[in-house]
C-alpha cells in the first residue's frame, strides 16, 4: 500500500468519509467527527501508520487533509 493509500485510509477510518471528500477543503471540524477527541485518534492512528512520533506542535498544527502532508514530511513520509 502507498504512503498515499495509507494516509487517505486513515482519513476514511477515522472520520467515516469517502475518498472523494478528502482535498483542500477536508480541515479540522468540517465533519463532525473530527473534533478535539476525533483529531487525537486520527494522530494517533497516522502515528502508528507511519511508524512515527509527531511533537505536540505539529499535532496542534495539523489542521486539514494537506497540511498533514506537509507535516508528515518533516517525518521523512512522503505522501
Amino acid at each position: 500500500m502507498s504512503n498515499k493509500a495509507k494516509y487517505d485510509q486513515v482519513f476514511i477510518d477515522s472520520f467515516s468519509v469517502s475518498a472523494d471528500q478528502l482535498n483542500d477543503k477536508f480541515v479540522y471540524q468540517c465533519v463532525p467527527a473530527w473534533d478535539s477527541v476525533g483529531h487525537m485518534g486520527m494522530i494517533a492512528a497516522l502515528e502508528d501508520a507511519f511508524g512515527i512520533m509527531m511533537e505536540t506542535e505539529d499535532i496542534i498544527e495539523f489542521g486539514s487533509y494537506t497540511i498533514g502532508i506537509e507535516k508528515l514530511k518533516k517525518y521523512g513520509v512522503e505522501v
